[in-house]
């Protein structure tokens, strides 16, 4: 399946990865690339992901991170939605995300 970043996703991880590379940027270099990993697997099983909070997506634990991937199955494109620390606040904890979430799934 053909995979789509949001520039959100993209913009989310890059931070992430940068917050990361001030302590460690080894660790920030696995954490990266078992997020494209684990989007790889996702596009060969779009399923995997567990339901998602916000309608009409999904969600993925990067396994062996606290990193969590919100995504959507559209017109046969996997769109992966945002990347976030899942300490954090998630797409339902979020009104903006909520919104933006539903305005890409319409």
């Amino acid at each position: 399946m053909r995979v789509r970043w949001l520039s959100r996703a993209l913009a989310n991880l890059e931070k992430e990865a940068q917050y990361i590379a001030t302590d460690n940027p080894a660790v920030a270099v696995r954490t990266v690339t078992a997020v494209f990993a684990a989007v790889d697997r996702l596009a060969r099983h779009p399923a995997m992901g567990r339901t998602g909070r916000v309608p009409g997506t999904r969600e993925l634990v990067v396994s062996g991170t606290p990193y969590v991937i919100p995504y959507r199955v559209r017109g046969g494109v996997l769109e992966i939605l945002r990347v976030f620390h899942a300490a954090r606040s998630g797409p339902s904890d979020s009104k903006n995300s909520r919104a933006l979430c539903k305005k890409s799934v319409a």
